[in-house]
């Protein structure tokens, strides 16, 4: 049996509606504040009018409430813990457009792009912040103390994940070499980590034996790096169109992605520096563009970082296996992992 998604992400949209509203106390003069985080999650256009522009993947926050029922729990009271999830996904987000020059997210504007980037940094500690509170509803449900703190904790610390994985994807921009290794920790922060915490909360409140939370979370660990990867394809090689982003994207901004990574290394064995010239140098312009993807063409940056992908998805899939978990939602989490190999978007 297939399982049908939408039960869980209405239940969530509305659940992130209530934590984005502007509380009575606050009145009229910050409305603007929360009406900024409304629009990045598409609810409201430029203008601040009603929307109806896509939500996204929301994969984090699903499969935090997924894992919460294969692991024998009731999805409904793990939502405040899926809606802290997907807030701080897009503090990151509003963070990272800011960081990486970014003017559009999901074919719109981003936050800072409209309203400055004071406002914009202002608007992720909100959201932020408000993620937090998210995770204190969970005692209102039932949730023993020490399975919310542990929670808590899981979210902390992806947080921080989070930073050090953005950090080392700034810093890497300025070096000229980088290792498999260092990449590897970068992703593992930036993608893998917030991932895995899903998971494990959802593992957690469900009140999973440690071994299956330890599973619940390497699985979402794993799975995070083979997303990461396909979405270095898809900032190289996707289309503009589905993706809501420029094309090839990645290498007007020099990003060291696994395919960039694989081919510049495959110069340098080569005794080559055709890439390398041109990601030395200060910018890159469309013109560069094709000689770039002519380096990746020869040295099969797409295949090896597809077969990468691939290879970290299996890994993930015996981490789901060893989780002991079962049911419609166990099965869902598997149709999902594997629906992120070969994706377009």
């Amino acid at each position: 049996m297939t399982l049908d998604p939408t039960p869980y992400l209405d239940a969530l949209e509305t659940d992130l509606r209530a934590m984005l509203s502007p509380p009575e106390h606050c009145g009229a003069p910050v409305s603007p504040l929360y009406r900024m985080m409304q629009y990045h999650m598409g609810w409201l256009d430029a203008t601040l009018a009603p929307a109806a522009a896509p939500r996204g993947k929301q994969l984090r926050p699903l499969m935090c409430l997924l894992a919460c029922e294969a692991a024998g729990g009731n999805w409904r009271a793990a939502l405040p813990a899926a809606t802290a999830v997907e807030l701080v996904h897009n503090f990151s987000l509003i963070h990272d457009d800011i960081e990486d020059n970014s003017e559009t997210r999901r074919h719109r504007d981003t936050v800072w792009h409209l309203w400055g980037i004071p406002q914009a940094i202002n608007t992720g500690d909100a959201m932020w912040s408000l993620a937090r509170l998210s995770c204190h509803r969970l005692a209102a449900l039932g949730h023993a103390p020490e399975a919310i703190l542990r929670v808590v904790a899981a979210l902390d610390r992806a947080c921080l994940e989070l930073c050090t994985g953005q950090y080392l994807d700034l810093a890497f921009e300025g070096q000229a070499v980088v290792s498999p290794e260092d990449y590897i920790s970068m992703i593992s922060g930036k993608t893998a980590a917030l991932l895995a915490a899903a998971l494990e909360s959802g593992a957690v409140l469900a009140g999973a034996s440690d071994a299956s939370v330890a599973a619940y979370r390497n699985f979402g660990h794993a799975l995070g790096l083979a997303f990461q990867i396909c979405d270095d394809i898809l900032g190289i090689w996707g289309d503009p169109a589905v993706t809501g982003k420029s094309a090839a994207g990645d290498i007007l901004t020099r990003k060291k992605t696994l395919p960039a990574l694989y081919a510049l290394a495959w110069e340098r064995d080569r005794g080559d520096d055709a890439m390398a010239r041109r990601y030395a140098g200060p910018t890159l312009s469309a013109e560069d563009i094709p000689a770039v993807l002519a380096v990746l063409d020869r040295a099969g940056a797409r295949a090896y970082a597809e077969a990468q992908a691939a290879e970290h998805t299996r890994r993930a899939l015996d981490y789901l296996d060893a989780s002991g978990g079962r049911g419609a939602a166990c099965e869902g989490l598997r149709a999902l992992a594997l629906s992120l190999v070969g994706r377009d978007s």
